[in-house]
């Protein structure tokens, strides 16, 4: 019987390459190898077994993101454990709501996440075993030292259903409440598969994955992964010398990032004339890629090293893909026109329509639904890896999801379009649309035309009032905020006089200056304009 157990590669990999470096942390200057890793997580798996977990236990995990982190969440899927995973970087009071939510039996977690755990006990009042990484204090439970002294090296895990429960992977929450994703083993499988094929991932690659789910998969598909020394929870602080030093002395050919981080560390090899020779690809998702950030690329990369924007969500990744140099010698144009972001074509076995917006659950899928190429609306999704619910929120799920025969389609919360050459465009989150008594303005295109002058760094679409009459305004972070206290009145009309010149801002009439947006904490990209909107009603 096959085992959708995403870690049964792990031993497939310690047999097939046992020397082979599968994870090198470069903050801790350790590493291991696929056989170690195997070993290592068969010792904590049966240990875990032993101390009082339980198969199909949910566990939360509070490590942050590195070998350990690797080893252990391997570890519980080995044991038939559901790791449950949070991003520290949303903030105690969301982090505590995810726990209450996720409803986890047991913790693995460092010192600091169990003092918290005794201080704050309500978020945790289902758990009935507790694993400390690290030195235990005057809580309960038991060390992981402990856990991997009562293990197994060779331990047997049994197999992996496809339906099985694998994982409660939390959105990042930069659109409403961060919600508990559920993933199933056979997700797991088919999502390794279709990374590896549309991506030309090969075994005995090396990986520099910046964000920790793509750690796991890179390692599960016989990547070496080298963990940069950098906190995942602020991509766009990083120090660009984190990233390159890694990737030049390893010789590394891969990479999955922000578009935040890659802004930061390509502004720095293009000042720096630093050129990154050994990347053969890189992956960068989490909000809308510019093309100004994809020309940087042209002096940084070698010509044949493919850069490219995967489209997905938690929920669903990759639904499509695009290369660099088709967005720079092609789609950049268009969005610089107010077009959108074009994210490419759909991989193989994708299915994507484009449907009319609606903010109310649709009950079954009917074909009237869908509207014409080159209309905007709403985007849904199927593919055989796309997620079936979200975990203990069934309102929120059948708002998501749209039943259709045996299967569904997944409703992505955004607005695109289709293009003559059947690509995807991204024209921004359905939530983020600004409807006025006249028309509907989308956030991408309309940022886009503001985004071109060169004193601004970004800007943001929000409206102003309630309901389907509402006043749109743009909201500006500069470049420099010394050109808003000298010239602001020079400055607004300029922006108004790009406003005027497209059909798509037209309307726009007011102009708010903001220091300092503030975005996701997962990939520092995604605006939060639900917050902004707040502040411009103040204004």
């Amino acid at each position: 019987m096959k085992t959708y157990n995403i870690s049964a590669s792990l031993a497939h990999w310690a047999k097939e390459m046992p020397d082979q470096s599968a994870i090198i942390e470069m903050r801790s200057k350790s590493q291991v190898t696929f056989r170690q890793l195997e070993e290592e997580s068969n010792l904590i798996a049966s240990g875990l077994l032993q101390h009082g977990m339980k198969k199909g236990d949910r566990v939360l995990v509070m490590v942050p993101y590195g070998m350990k982190f690797v080893t252990l969440t391997f570890a519980l899927f080995k044991a038939g454990a559901v790791p449950v995973l949070i991003d520290p970087g949303l903030g105690k009071k969301k982090v505590l709501h995810c726990i209450k939510q996720s409803d986890p039996r047991g913790i693995i977690a460092v010192p600091l996440a169990h003092a918290i755990k005794t201080l704050l006990p309500t978020a945790f009042k289902s758990i009935q075993f507790s694993v400390t990484v690290g030195r235990k204090w005057f809580w309960r439970g038991s060390t992981l030292d402990q856990v991997k002294r009562s293990g197994q090296t060779d331990y047997q895990m049994d197999a992996a259903s496809e339906d099985q429960a694998a994982a409660v992977l939390f959105t990042s929450g930069s659109t409403g409440p961060a919600k508990g994703v559920l993933y199933t083993h056979g997700m797991f499988d088919q999502q390794t598969r279709i990374l590896r094929q549309h991506f030309g991932i090969l075994p005995g690659e090396k990986d520099l994955p910046t964000f920790p789910l793509f750690g796991l998969f890179t390692t599960g598909m016989g990547m070496t992964s080298i963990i940069p020394d950098m906190d995942p929870t602020c991509p766009a602080r990083v120090n660009p010398e984190n990233i390159i030093r890694p990737i030049q002395n390893h010789g590394i050919t891969s990479s999955f990032g922000s578009p935040a981080l890659w802004d930061t560390v390509s502004r720095y090899c293009q000042k720096n004339g630093v050129r990154l020779s050994s990347l053969r690809r890189i992956l960068i998702a989490g909000a809308p890629v510019s093309g100004t950030l994809l020309k940087r690329f042209e002096s940084i990369l070698e010509p044949d090293c493919k850069v490219l924007t995967p489209y997905g969500a938690t929920e669903a990744l990759p639904i499509t893909s695009i290369e660099r140099q088709e967005i720079v010698n092609d789609t950049w144009a268009q969005s610089e026109k107010g077009e959108g972001t074009c994210v490419g074509r759909p991989v193989a076995g994708a299915e994507i329509k484009i449907i009319r917006i609606s903010e109310e659950p649709i009950l079954n899928w009917q074909d009237d639904l869908e509207i014409s190429k080159g209309q905007t609306g709403e985007i849904v999704v199927r593919a055989p890896w796309v997620t079936k619910t979200y975990f203990n929120l069934e309102d929120v799920t059948r708002l998501a999801k749209i039943p259709d025969g045996e299967t569904f389609w997944h409703r992505m919360g955004d607005v695109g379009k289709w293009d003559e050459q059947g690509r995807l465009w991204f024209c921004g989150r359905k939530s983020h649309r600004v409807v006025t008594g006249s028309e509907t303005l989308f956030t991408i295109p309309c940022e886009a035309l503001f985004n071109q002058h060169p004193d601004v760094r970004r800007s943001a679409l929000v409206g102003k009032g309630s309901g389907s009459n509402r006043e749109p305004v743009i909201i500006i972070e500069p470049e420099n905020m010394d050109r808003v206290a000298k010239d602001r009145e020079a400055f607004v009309k300029e922006l108004l006089a790009i406003g005027a010149a497209s059909p798509h801002t037209r309307s726009i009439k007011k102009i708010l200056f903001h220091s300092d947006f503030p975005v996701d904490v997962r990939h520092n990209a995604k605006i939060f304009r639900e917050k902004l909107a707040v502040w411009a009603e103040s204004q």
